[in-house]
C-alpha cells in the first residue's frame, strides 16, 4: 500500500507564493509520473504538473508554466511543487497523485490541500 499525504496549503495573496509537499510512504514504490492535480469550485479536476519518476521530465499544464515548479527530494521520498505568482484563478483543492504505469490507472490519490489566492 502507497501513502500520499499532502502539506503547505493555506490563504495567501495574490502574487504570492506557497510550497505544496507530497510525502511517499509504503512499500518500495517506483511511479511512472508523480503529478500534481487541482480541483476548483464547480470545476473537474486538472493535472497541473508531472515528473516522470525515471528520468525526472517534467511537464506543465499553460496556465501555471513559468509560474509553478515540480521537483523531488533526492531520496525520492518526498515530491514538492513550488508556486510563484500565485492568481485567484488558482485557488483550488492540490492532490498529489502517483501513477504506476504512466495511464492513469490505479492511480494512488492524496487527500487534498486547500490552495486560497486572494485578490
Amino acid at each position: 500500500q502507497v501513502q500520499l499525504v499532502e502539506s503547505g496549503g493555506g490563504l495567501v495573496q495574490a502574487g504570492g507564493s506557497l510550497r505544496l509537499s507530497c510525502a511517499v510512504s509504503g512499500r518500495t514504490f517506483s511511479p511512472y509520473n508523480m503529478d500534481w492535480y487541482r480541483q476548483a469550485p464547480g470545476k473537474e479536476r486538472e493535472i497541473v504538473a508531472t515528473l516522470e519518476w525515471s528520468t525526472g521530465t517534467v511537464y506543465y499544464a499553460l496556465s501555471v508554466k513559468g509560474r509553478f515548479t515540480i521537483s523531488r527530494d533526492n531520496a525520492k521520498t518526498m515530491v514538492y511543487l513550488q508556486m510563484n505568482s500565485l492568481k485567484p484563478e488558482d485557488t483550488a483543492v492540490y492532490y498529489c497523485a502517483a501513477d504506476p504505469s504512466g495511464n492513469g490507472r490505479n492511480v494512488y490519490w492524496g487527500q487534498g490541500t486547500q490552495v486560497t489566492v486572494s485578490s
